[in-house]
């Protein structure tokens, strides 16, 4: 028989946590929230100025050792090509510049940079790169009226280029660094050429102006790409921050939870005692009145007040044994005592028990069983209870002179099921989770004058999931409701055939060596 899930077989308070699911929306308002913000100040520059000068400030002191070097291979080779030039001072003065560059980057180090001070530091900074390009702009202006052909301009170049570079390199993280560092130099080459019209002098201005021009992008580009990298790190850290957050309330809001489901398990454990004592004299004292065994009532009114206050009392009974039993199976002390039983034999006494309610509404109560069905192993309280649950609502639900298929067999997984199918009004589709849920109840039942307390099926599924086991329910309008209670394959007992006697084995011979 293949078994497909017309509803949930989920348990009831998965039902009911699914629609609860609008708990979650501030914290995932107040993430989205976070992400937008990120996200629209990502490629702002004001709002990583302390983080960007910070990166520029460790960049500086790391690599404070490059310059001096770069100096003093560029003095080497300027001596060689031009012994009589005066590079010494050159040297001195860029050695200075370069001593005061790392001072400020130093004391800068030092210090709590707040964000009022982001600006006045990094001007310090460039004012810093804008005397190591004066330095170099010193340097350009060194002549060699000794020396004869061009080598002594492609030194000059050479050492202007690479000199570019590097401090390229180095302010990466210090916008219009390049520009305000070499600034001087272009404007000294400009004004050399300007005078003297010669065409390596032009043409060492241009080669520099365009080096500049192209370092400036090029460092503007990774300024950009490092901010991005910078946002999305942060974003990350911000986001990270608020899960973990969100983490925390939902692990409070669980304790709360589990605190309130115990408390509410151990009130209802302490109160089954006082509420039932008083229903106990309720409902004796009440039937014997009705029964009259003490003596004949005078009034029959007496009577029927009688027979309304037993109802009643055994109502209010049932009604307090199925919230204790859900609350033992939610808060997980429903033990269950398995043994080896027939389903069988307990179907059939399930329909012994709700038969005398069939007959007084003219039901007629048909048996589909299995002929052969091995033992499975269960509780026996337990499963009897959910066929009990099952008839019970049949018969409450189904109109007189209806029907009612009780059928017991295989599953296709190998497992065993008991499905119990009326011709009663049904249920429509979209009440079959409210049906499924605690105290819930259709637009049929409310109407009824056989009203439940709306903690059968509930119980039938927990039940149900103790045993591994799954609850389908498939009911249309007008067309009668099918109700299928599945116990897995891993609960079915089969029986082993019998040994064949066999002749015993020799015993083998040892042999040694």
């Amino acid at each position: 028989m293949v078994m497909s899930n017309g509803a949930s077989a989920s348990a009831d308070k998965n039902i009911v946590d699914l629609s609860r699911s609008h708990r979650n929306k501030a914290v995932s308002k107040t993430v989205r929230a976070t992400r937008e913000r990120l996200q629209a100040s990502g490629g702002s520059a004001p709002v990583f100025d302390r983080d960007v000068l910070a990166i520029h400030i460790k960049a500086v002191l790391q690599s404070a050792l490059v310059t001096p070097l770069f100096v003093a291979v560029v003095t080497a080779v300027g001596l060689y090509v031009n012994p009589v030039a005066n590079l010494f001072g050159w040297a001195l003065l860029a050695l200075s510049v370069h001593a005061i560059n790392v001072l400020i980057a130093r004391r800068a180090s030092r210090v709590e940079i707040t964000a009022a001070d982001t600006g006045k530091w990094r001007r310090r900074l460039l004012i810093g790169q804008f005397l190591v390009g004066g330095a170099w702009a010193v340097f350009a202006i060194q002549d060699c009226p000794a020396c004869t052909g061009d080598g002594y301009y492609f030194y000059q170049g050479m050492a202007l280029l690479v000199a570019i570079s590097i401090s390229a390199m180095n302010g990466v993280m210090l916008r219009q660094g390049v520009l305000f560092g070499f600034l001087p130099l272009v404007g000294t080459l400009l004004v050399a050429a300007f005078v003297s019209r010669h065409p390596l002098d032009i043409g060492m201005t241009a080669m520099c102006a365009v080096a500049v021009v192209f370092f400036h992008y090029i460092s503007e580009r990774q300024y950009r790409s490092n901010l991005t990298l910078m946002s999305y790190q942060w974003e990350k850290d911000d986001l990270i921050a608020e899960l973990e957050v969100a983490k925390s309330m939902s692990d409070e809001a669980r304790r709360r939870a589990e605190d309130a489901n115990l408390a509410k398990s151990r009130f209802l454990a302490s109160m089954s005692h006082e509420l039932r004592t008083p229903l106990n004299a309720i409902l004796g004292f009440s039937e014997v009145m009705n029964s009259e065994l003490l003596g004949p009532l005078p009034n029959p009114t007496y009577r029927e007040y009688a027979a309304d206050i037993h109802r009643s009392g055994e109502h209010l009974l049932n009604l307090i044994n199925e919230i204790l039993d859900l609350s033992r199976i939610e808060a997980g002390r429903y033990e269950l005592n398995e043994e080896a039983l027939s389903l069988l034999d307990i179907a059939e006494d399930c329909i012994g028990m709700v038969q005398l309610r069939a007959s007084a509404k003219n039901i007629a109560i048909h048996e589909q069983f299995e002929p052969t069905l091995p033992q499975i192993w269960a509780d026996e309280k337990a499963i009897r209870q959910v066929i009990l649950n099952l008839l019970s609502n049949a018969v409450k639900f189904t109109t007189q002179g209806g029907e009612i298929t009780v059928k017991v067999g295989w599953t296709a997984g190998g497992g065993q099921y008991v499905a119990v199918k009326d011709n009663g009004p049904g249920i429509p589709e979209e009440e079959i989770p409210i049906v499924l849920s605690a105290f819930g109840q259709g637009s049929i039942a409310i109407k009824s004058a056989e009203q439940g307390t709306g903690l059968g099926l509930p119980i039938v599924q927990a039940i149900l999931a103790k045993h591994d086991g799954q609850f389908v329910l498939r009911s249309k309008l007008r067309e009668g409701t099918e109700a299928i209670a599945i116990l897995p394959a891993t609960r079915v007992l089969q029986s082993l055939p019998a040994v064949e006697d066999a002749a015993p084995v020799e015993r083998r011979r040892r042999s040694f060596a």
